[in-house]
């Protein structure tokens, strides 16, 4: 049976003038992905920070398996932050080899190298890193102290899309392990894929909480159709479903898809550029929120 490891009761951070996080609370069970997603100034990366003990909360508690949080939670965890300044004219090698020595109780290293597909950069100098390169090692540096809990602060971020989904297949595989992990994230589909669990903050608040199918199920029971706007030829035509037009294409938000394809050809608009999806955390942000979740 999966069990609670981290839970945050009622937390809070005020600056001087801004209120940044405002009430946030949930319980994170151990073995999963959760995942914090929201807007830049949403309010997520303090969150974070004062999970992983980095920040103070202006009130509020974080506690790490139903205790406060001491010097076991600073051995079990691990962290990837945003961004991190790595040592100049050290390889990769040198680099793990050096992070690895100020651990007590530490994960094998060559296991490390292996899972982050690190072996042929191993004698690289840090500064001629790609960013796909330099997050994996930065990865691996937080894999060291061979984790309970795993925190990554938009790991992503700046990757190019084939990068982001090689970077996807290692957190699952950490996954695979029974580690928990906590994802700061801008993508929807990163969340999507990889997240059990996911919150939405906006303002510092959480406006919409658990599991991404769940509150899309919650939310919708539409299915979403889709042209490119010079297809769609019957702009005039009055149809029983909702149609908007931007960005060079129209969405159609239907239940009936046959019916709706139906009503389409009758108009005699082309479909064969139609696509059908369904809905996604992207459209459920801006039903929430009515603004679009971008770095």
């Amino acid at each position: 049976m999966q069990r609670p490891i981290l839970s945050v009761h009622n937390l809070q951070k005020r600056y001087p003038g801004v209120v940044a996080v405002d009430g946030v609370g949930f319980t994170i069970t151990e073995g999963t992905c959760f995942g914090l997603l929201g807007p830049n100034g949403a309010g997520k990366t303090t969150t974070i920070e004062i999970m992983e003990g980095i920040t103070e909360s202006t009130a509020g508690e974080v506690r790490y398996r139903g205790a406060p949080r001491d010097r076991r939670f600073r051995e079990e965890i691990g962290i990837q932050f945003q961004t991190t300044a790595l040592q100049d004219h050290l390889t990769v090698k040198e680099t793990l080899d050096l992070f690895h020595r100020l651990y007590e109780h530490t994960a094998n290293l060559d296991e490390i190298v292996a899972a982050c597909a690190l072996e042929e950069l191993l004698a690289r100098d840090n500064r001629k890193l790609s960013g796909g390169q330099r997050q994996r090692l930065l990865l691996a540096i937080a894999l060291l102290n061979d984790p309970q809990v795993l925190f990554l602060d938009e790991p992503t971020t700046g990757l190019d899309p084939q990068s982001r989904r090689n970077f996807w297949q290692l957190i699952e595989s950490i996954k695979r392990q029974k580690k928990t992990i906590v994802l700061t994230t801008h993508y929807m589909e990163e969340a999507y894929r990889l997240c059990d669990d996911i919150v939405i903050m906006e303002h510092g608040r959480i406006i919409a909480a658990g599991p991404p199918a769940d509150l899309l199920a919650e939310h919708f029971d539409e299915t979403i159709l889709q042209l490119p706007a010079e297809d769609f030829t019957a702009s005039n035509y009055r149809f029983p479903f909702t149609v908007l037009q931007g960005d060079g294409c129209v969405e159609i938000s239907v239940r009936d898809v046959d019916e709706a394809i139906k009503q389409l050809q009758q108009q005699g608009i082309s479909l064969q550029r139609l696509e059908i999806r369904p809905r996604t955390l992207d459209d459920l942000f801006l039903e929430l929120t009515g603004k679009e979740l971008r770095p």
